[in-house]
């Protein structure tokens, strides 16, 4: 979950994380470039998932630049709140930077995962919290520094293709679907 700052002369992986235990307490904080070294450090992010009118989710293929996951689909965007930044507020920056839009955005759970990236070397261990949202037909303008390539898809068919191509996804996109799917009321 790379991210890209306003002020390009920041880069991403020097900013800091706030570290969670497994309740998801903050208990400190470290860059990101640390938390993700081996064996991965717990630590608070975001994913959002948004919704179309026809119930369809937007995915993004991460961008070949991203330090983990690289060119895997993903939910529509993710990322990490500051310490002590509100998830809302942190969300919506990245919605914003990421794909150019704007939703209202509702936490409806979180979950804990540990996955390491064979390709990069990087581990995530985060404490997820998952945001949906409603956008209407506007099409998204997506970050090409951020977004290979970009699609809507009915979570069903999303959830066949998880199952016969798991390669292709990240590895927290499942449960990030799960959530999203049990909570959105359309």
């Amino acid at each position: 979950m790379t991210e890209k700052l306003a002020d390009p002369s920041t880069d991403r992986e020097t900013l800091l994380v706030e570290l969670v235990d497994d309740a998801g307490t903050a208990i400190g904080a470290c860059s990101v470039a640390d938390a993700h070294r081996p064996p991965g450090t717990l630590h608070r992010a975001f994913s959002v998932l948004l919704f179309d009118q026809r119930g369809h989710v937007l995915l993004q293929q991460r961008a070949a630049v991203k330090t983990r996951f690289p060119l895997q689909w993903a939910n529509t965007c993710c990322g990490h709140p500051a310490p002590g930044q509100a998830l809302i507020e942190a969300a919506s920056i990245r919605l914003r930077e990421e794909f150019g839009m704007a939703a209202e955005l509702t936490e409806v759970d979180a979950f804990t995962y540990l996955a390491g990236d064979e390709a990069t070397g990087r581990v995530e261990h985060e404490y997820d919290h998952v945001l949906i949202g409603q956008v209407g037909d506007l099409p998204p303008r997506p970050d090409p520094d951020e977004i290979a390539r970009w699609a809507w898809i009915s979570p069903q068919s999303l959830r066949t293709d998880l199952t016969d191509n798991p390669g292709k996804y990240t590895p927290w996109l499942a449960e990030v679907l799960a959530i999203a799917t049990r909570a959105h009321r359309p």
